[in-house]
């Protein structure tokens, strides 16, 4: 469940750097405060990603039965590598705000995913 309030908090954040507020320090490399249309436009997909990643995520935790069970089995480790490749990212990015405030972020959802995969 945890994940899924992560989740949902990340998808509130890409919807407002998609609708242009100036936050766009805390993602895509800090180096635009509003994001140019190209990213605004990453951002509204990832709000669409994160929902398909919470249905992997519940699906694998036994809460949810929408998917074939082999597609969440895979998905959730699948999942728990990309957090973990975000992790690196959002470590070594130039803008200090995605560092600090969205590595911590990628870390919980990687552990979250984790355990959810051995569970």
């Amino acid at each position: 469940m945890l994940a899924c309030v992560l989740l949902a908090g990340l998808a509130v954040f890409q919807v407002l750097l998609a609708a242009g507020r100036p936050l766009g320090r805390f993602a895509w490399g800090g180096q635009h405060d509003v994001l140019p249309r190209g990213l605004r436009v990453g951002s509204a997909v990832s709000v669409v990603l994160y929902a398909l990643f919470a249905v992997v995520i519940l699906q694998a935790a036994g809460l949810l039965a929408v998917l074939p069970a082999a597609v969440a089995d895979i998905g959730i480790w699948v999942l728990t590598g990309y957090f973990a490749l975000g992790i690196l990212l959002n470590g070594i990015s130039r803008s200090r705000p995605e560092r600090f405030v969205m590595t911590p972020l990628v870390l919980l959802l990687a552990a979250c995913c984790l355990v959810t995969a051995l569970a």
